[in-house]
């Protein structure tokens, strides 16, 4: 028995567990309901993901083109067949059951670019490469883009870090951070005061490095100019495109600049942020207790179980809770990221960085948008927010993780 165990990672293992069943508990301290549920598709979850030890690990790498396109027409499907629950059409239902498909695309095209980059065909440094793994990621992108989904869309962006540590340059993460703070700052700021600010930046930058450029080549004054000119545009161009978006949206974007408090936005658009900050404030060091918290016992969080869970947790739990839960996951994705630098396979590699950075970005943006860093967009909580797709989704991903591990420290590839 410990021979058949000895490649599964137990660190790994238990740290899953200890999430998800912290999860359920805080689940059933908003609603026993739904919390007994929750524990239902926990047990259901890891009796699959126990499954995925059945199957060989050549399984998925042979088949993931297959899984790819299933999950590109649960993609497509949901938009002709699904459910629009909160402006999303993102579900379907069947009975009294609800299936989100991005959940399982998230599986399919991890297991699709793994494959891809795992190829004797790729070549990072090959611009046909890149364009075929843009595609591969791109593709889900444009279905969610449809439904809309913009949480999702942010979450498969993190296969970008999986194409990172096999040689992307780290340059494109560079110049998408700099085009986010100039369309944020857009929002607020005039779009001529940012050209000046970029103007001033490049002078002083030039006076300071004047005897390391080489004055006779021109092309430098064309590089310059040429940044200058494209980021002006894309400020004129943000401060456009943040005007042309829904109200709502804009407002979700303008609560964090604004604040949730003031009285257009507590109690319609920022109202979910302001409880959601009165219940972590009031939970002190030590939280009040569990199922004691009178936010939470007042339901004054629509939707607490789900997407703003983790308030729960700072009201009940306190400080030390919130603390405690946040470096579980650290050491979660901190081991997955081990687990996955340390893997003989390409393959395995490249899917253990994807599982790694989708927990990553979930967790941040959740975290984030529930004390008001980041605008409420509607993204779980990985094992811990309500959601039997989600848990499901979450839990495979890990388990065949898990199994490619298992084979790989055991020799079974």
């Amino acid at each position: 028995m410990s021979k058949l165990f000895r490649g599964l990672d137990g660190p790994m293992l238990f740290l899953y567990l200890l999430i998800a069943i912290f999860g359920c508990v805080n689940i059933y301290s908003v609603d026993s309901n739904l919390g007994q549920k929750q524990i239902s598709w926990l047990i259901v979850s890891i009796i699959l993901g126990l499954c995925t030890f059945l199957v060989r690990p050549k399984f998925f790498e042979n088949f993931a083109g297959l899984f790819y396109i299933l999950g590109i027409l649960l993609l497509a499907g949901v938009l002709v067949f699904g459910s629009d629950i909160n402006g999303a059409k993102a579900w379907y239902r069947i009975g009294g059951f609800s299936l989100q498909p991005v959940e399982i695309s998230k599986i399919c095209t991890a297991l699709m670019l793994a494959n891809y980059i795992g190829s004797p065909n790729f070549n990072i440094k090959s611009i046909q490469s890149l364009i075929v793994s843009t595609i591969i990621i791109g593709f889900p992108i444009i279905l969610i883009l449809l439904q809309p989904d913009v949480g999702s869309i942010l979450v498969f962006l993190a296969y970008l870090i999986a194409l990172y540590r096999e040689g992307l340059s780290g340059w494109i993460f560079i110049i998408g951070g700099y085009f986010a703070i100039i369309f944020l700052a857009s929002i607020a700021i005039s779009s001529w005061i940012i050209t000046l600010i970029i103007v001033i930046f490049i002078a002083i930058s030039i006076l300071l490095l004047r005897r390391k450029i080489n004055w006779s080549q021109p092309l430098h004054l064309i590089y310059i100019g040429t940044f200058i000119v494209i980021s002006s545009a894309f400020s004129f161009s943000s401060s456009y495109i943040f005007e042309k978006l829904p109200q709502h949206q804009k407002d979700r974007i303008m609560v964090l600049y604004e604040g949730e408090d003031i009285p257009k936005y507590r109690n319609n658009i920022g109202y979910n942020l302001y409880f959601s900050k009165t219940a972590i404030g009031s939970g002190g060091f030590w939280g009040k207790g569990y199922k004691q918290g009178s936010v939470t016992a007042g339901r004054f969080v629509p939707e607490q179980q789900t997407d703003y869970i983790f308030c729960t947790v700072g009201e009940e739990w306190g400080f030390v809770g919130s603390c405690i839960l946040i470096v579980l996951y650290a050491l979660l994705i901190t081991r997955i990221y081990f687990l996955a630098e340390n893997q003989k396979g390409i393959f395995s590699r490249v899917f253990g960085y994807c599982l790694a950075s989708v927990l990553l970005i979930h967790f941040l943006i959740n975290i984030g948008m529930v004390i008001g860093l980041f605008p409420t967009v509607g993204i779980p909580l990985p094992f811990f927010s309500y959601g039997g797709s989600s848990l499901l989704g979450f839990s495979l991903f890990v388990f065949i993780f898990l199994r490619l591990n298992y084979s790989d420290a055991n020799r079974l590839i």
